[in-house]
């Protein structure tokens, strides 16, 4: 019978910490933009991309559009359907390997703008792992990774976000694919409803210590500024 209390009190303990880390979450998704994910166009410059992200009804369509050197207008699409290269309006034929670096590359400027509502997604998981004092404000840190079956190609990547317990807002993340890095929010904005937030990417340079740590090692000065991370020109509709 003692068993059985506290196995029950150990599943209970599970339950009550994962609806803790999906309140966080759902809590932050409402503040950066809510329902307005759900349905939106939204257009602006990445470096030098020209991206348009398209949500309707659980349909969706990301496009990143460039010139290569001879001027010739490349549009790469991801949508529910696949990968397809649109080059001068004709589409071209590519092998599995580049649809794979293209399709990352996409989703890739995609995930980051559209966080924290991604983290709604089927493939991910979700672990609390405490509060942390971050430039003398609260923070709950998550720790996120993925399944295999619906998690993409960096499948097995962990990543970790750190959200302000007052304002509820998503101000730092980290990651290790690529080589260990840590963001911070510089610049936030808000059009047609949804945030949108420019970061300041950091090298963590202690490449010993696990992603949930790349915020002891940013407070400790074990960093390096490599770029600063920013969508211009924004129009939502």
């Amino acid at each position: 019978m003692k068993k059985l209390i506290l196995f029950s009190i150990v599943i209970i303990g599970l339950v009550s910490c994962k609806d803790k880390e999906t309140s966080i979450v759902e809590k932050s998704i409402e503040v950066h933009g809510g329902k307005k994910y759900d349905s939106f166009i939204a257009e602006f410059d990445f470096r030098k991309f020209h991206v348009k992200l398209m949500h309707e009804n659980g349909k969706f369509q990301y496009e990143r559009i460039s010139k290569d050197t001879a001027n010739n207008e490349i549009w790469d699409i991801v949508n529910n359907e696949g990968f397809l290269r649109i080059i001068n309006g004709n589409q071209v034929k590519l092998s599995a390997k580049d649809i794979t670096k293209y399709t990352n590359a996409v989703n890739s400027v995609a995930y980051f703008v559209l966080l924290p509502y991604k983290l709604r997604d089927k493939a991910v998981n979700l672990e609390y792992l405490g509060e942390m004092l971050i430039e003398n404000k609260k923070y709950d840190k998550i720790k996120v990774w993925f399944d295999k079956e619906g998690g993409g190609n960096d499948f097995e990547d962990i990543y970790c976000y750190w959200f302000n317990q007052e304002t509820h807002t998503l101000d730092y993340i980290a990651y290790a694919n690529g080589g260990p890095r840590f963001r911070k929010v510089k610049n936030r904005q808000t059009v047609g409803g949804i945030v949108f937030q420019d970061y300041e990417n950091f090298a963590i340079t202690d490449t010993t210590i696990s992603t949930s740590d790349y915020d002891k090692a940013f407070l400790a000065g074990k960093d390096s500024l490599l770029s600063v991370i920013e969508q211009k020109n924004i129009v939502v509709k």
